[in-house]
């Protein structure tokens, strides 16, 4: 074993002189009988007194309210206790000095010489913990999954079972594909996955694939350094991937992964994103350092992946590795039998909301609400009930008058209007009452219509809105 190097002991003469010197310490030591032996300068200079008056002074005589002469006495320690001086209140550690047992004087130290600063920093680091605290609730509040499988409203067979694979799929691991039309529901199950799952105290991070500039995509998903671009915050940034920690990251619009546009991600992110799905490691931009990561995904798109794959526009590798279970959700069409007890679900939320009293609906707008096909789904639906509330009078029934024209005429519509212009309609329709809502706010109308603001202003300037 290699013998220990041994040092020279440091001189406790030297010591004590050094921390006596120190510019800032105001330092005292007394004798057994309560004599000042030693004074640093910056006590004298706090006390405006010469240090060599002070020495050979009992310390009574020269420090208000002092217990150094009481702790030479009973050889007790004090740390920590409060002392006025100078009609200043501080803080101070007074030290019995012991040699074979025997006390032979005390060492004296103020820790604190304004307490009222130790209070303003108490209440700033106070003030400080309370709002990181705010916003830790408001981080969990919005990362946390609102809907549960009770929430996913349906009774047909194949609701049933696909409510029945939420159950199971929940429970495990597994990357999960949700696909189906605008509309349909993709992030409520998205939803619900996580919050049956064993992640469900963890958070769920929700993005839109379609709503990131292409050039903010990488440092969004993955964070960055500080300094690794110009306009990088300080201290540089978590990405989503670390946010979502231990939770389920939710990607929806997946498929937008394959556009080379300023509101979708570039094709070489499919690289990227695979990578990290398979070594479960993501690297900030900026760094060379791998970080583990331990987040479920679950993405969602409305768009045939496979047929993109067969075009060489989706990798197949990442295909497959994000389609270890698929869940294909229906059109409303295909599931009419629920339509009554979706209406009178959407009809109970906006009651409740606008603080209405019960909403019902008449039989003939009911039938022309049977009868037409549903091209904008779910989100079509509740956009159709809440116009026609809003053009209802108060304790009335929604009559068929209440109801857009290209639901009360559905069936000649279908038969003269082609598919393409009805959706058309359906849409500027639905555009054109978002923006009314929301007070022609466009952030809030592309929020509501589950578009990113960039799609919005696309569509408005097709429809001429």
């Amino acid at each position: 074993m290699e013998k220990r190097k041994r040092f020279p002991k440091i001189d406790e003469a030297s010591l004590l002189e050094t921390m006596l010197a120190a510019p800032d310490e105001l330092i005292v030591v007394v004798n057994k009988n309560g004599y000042i032996e030693n004074m640093s300068q910056a006590y004298g200079d706090f006390l405006g007194i010469q240090v060599q008056n002070a020495i050979g002074r009992h310390v009574t005589e020269v420090i208000e309210n002092t217990r150094m002469d009481i702790v030479v006495k009973t050889g007790v320690p004090e740390t920590g206790e409060t002392q006025d001086i100078h009609g200043e209140k501080m803080i101070a550690t007074r030290i019995p000095i012991r040699k074979n047992g025997m006390v032979i004087g005390a060492y004296g130290r103020v820790l604190v010489r304004n307490t009222r600063e130790l209070h303003m920093l108490h209440d700033k680091l106070s003030s400080i913990e309370m709002e990181l605290n705010m916003y830790k609730r408001t981080f969990e509040k919005i990362n946390t999954a609102k809907y549960t499988v009770d929430d996913i409203i349906g009774d047909c067979s194949i609701m049933q079972d696909l409510k029945d694979s939420v159950r199971k799929v929940a429970k495990t691991n597994s990357n999960v594909l949700i696909m189906g039309e605008s509309g349909t529901g993709k992030e409520l199950f998205a939803h619900s996955i996580h919050a049956g799952s064993m992640r469900r105290k963890a958070p769920f991070v929700c993005v839109n694939c379609g709503s990131i500039p292409e050039q903010l995509i990488e440092s969004e998903l993955f964070g960055y350094e500080e300094g690794a671009f110009t306009g990088a915050r300080k201290g540089g940034k978590e990405g989503l991937f670390q946010m979502a920690q231990k939770g389920t990251l939710f990607l929806d619009e997946i498929g937008g992964l394959s556009l080379p546009t300023q509101a979708e991600l570039p094709l070489p992110m499919q690289v990227r994103l695979l990578r990290v799905l398979q070594d479960r490691e993501i690297q900030r931009v900026g760094s060379n350092v791998r970080e583990k990561v331990n987040v479920r995904v679950v993405a969602a798109t409305n768009r045939n992946l496979y047929q993109m794959v067969k075009k060489g526009e989706f990798r197949s590798d990442l295909y497959y590795r994000l389609n270890v279970v698929t869940l294909h959700l229906p059109l409303l069409r295909e599931r009419k039998e629920d339509l009554p007890l979706l209406i009178q679900m959407i009809l109970s939320k906006i009651s409740k909301k606008e603080s209405l009293g019960a909403i019902e609906i008449s039989r003939e707008a009911m039938d022309h609400l049977l009868r037409y096909d549903w091209p904008g789904n779910v989100r079509e639906l509740e956009n159709v009930l809440e116009r026609a509330i809003n053009f209802t009078d108060a304790g009335e029934k929604i009559k068929a008058k209440n109801l857009p024209e290209r639901i009360t005429g559905s069936m000649v519509s279908r038969t003269v209007m082609p598919l393409k212009e009805l959706m058309e309609n359906t849409e500027k329709d639905a555009i054109k009452d978002a923006l009314l809502r929301c007070r022609n706010c466009k952030a809030k109308a592309a929020n509501e219509l589950g578009i990113s603001r960039t799609t919005l202003y696309e569509k408005m300037m097709k429809y001429e809105i």
